[in-house]
């Protein structure tokens, strides 16, 4: 059983995001980085499906600068067998199709069986990349995943999926792309060990021309989405504390409701 994990880096939610100057992405100045929280609960996944096979291996994989080693060392401390890092400078300026275009074919050099995704990235909240990688690779996908079930010999699998006021249960043929919500699982931490370790592992390093991949596909080239402008939100006026006695507190909050916010 071959698995593969698609992990993103992203700024740690603590971190205080603003515009970039030009207003076409955010300032990365300072920020600390992660693996998207979605991501570990695939990584979480595979390598529990491993350790109950007894067989396989999983494997990491992302896109990104030289920075985003980084997520792929973390990922190979808590487990990972193998990191696939693909970095090109004409992937400067992409958009969730062209990620799903550059992962598809890396994920087609090899032949995984199960293949995670988180729902979504904390830092864009699209939640497209895992299936636009299902709709290149013609494979089937469950978005969304809570639990699975992995049946290695029929080679299929049984996913449970969180929908408004149920449970969606799913069966789908080997090999397939989930993408991964919280709760599926609780993701371990990477032991001392395991940091130790994951420092001397090689990654696997892939550019467009080893994919294949014109240059001019990727990155801004290639990309679907154009966005006009990110910018903060606005600030938000400060809460008003209504003192006295309750009649004389609930007049003065229909005043204000009234006069000032218009809303009587």
């Amino acid at each position: 059983m071959n698995i593969a994990v698609c992990i993103k880096q992203v700024p740690a939610s603590e971190s205080k995001v603003k515009p970039s100057a030009d207003g076409k992405d955010i300032d990365r100045t300072g920020l600390t980085y992660i693996v998207n929280p979605y991501d570990e609960f695939g990584l979480e996944e595979g390598l529990r499906i491993k350790e109950r096979l007894k067989v396989g291996q999983v494997t990491a994989i992302t896109t990104g600068p030289d920075k985003a080693a980084e997520a792929l060392r973390n990922c190979l401390a808590v487990g990972a067998d193998q990191a696939i890092h693909i970095k090109d400078p004409a992937l400067e300026g992409g958009d969730t199709y062209t990620t799903a275009l550059v992962l598809a074919a890396a994920l087609k050099r090899n032949p995984y069986d199960v293949i995670f995704f988180g729902k979504h990235a904390i830092d864009d909240d699209l939640g497209a990349v895992g299936v636009e990688v299902a709709e290149l690779m013609g494979l089937p996908h469950v978005a969304a995943v809570a639990r699975l079930e992995i049946d290695a010999e029929k080679k299929q699998a049984v996913a449970h999926r969180q929908i408004e006021g149920a449970i969606e249960v799913v069966e789908v043929k080997l090999p397939a792309i989930f993408t991964c919500q919280k709760g599926m699982n609780e993701p371990r931490y990477a032991s001392l060990p395991g940091i130790m370790k994951a420092k001397q592992k090689p990654l696997t390093v892939l550019s467009l021309a080893d994919l294949g991949i014109d240059p001019n596909q990727a990155g801004a080239g290639g990309a679907k989405l154009i966005v006009e402008r990110i910018e903060s939100p606005a600030v938000r006026s400060a809460g008003k504390v209504i003192e006295g006695e309750p009649a004389q507190a609930v007049a003065e909050l229909i005043r204000l409701l009234r006069e000032e916010v218009k809303v009587l």
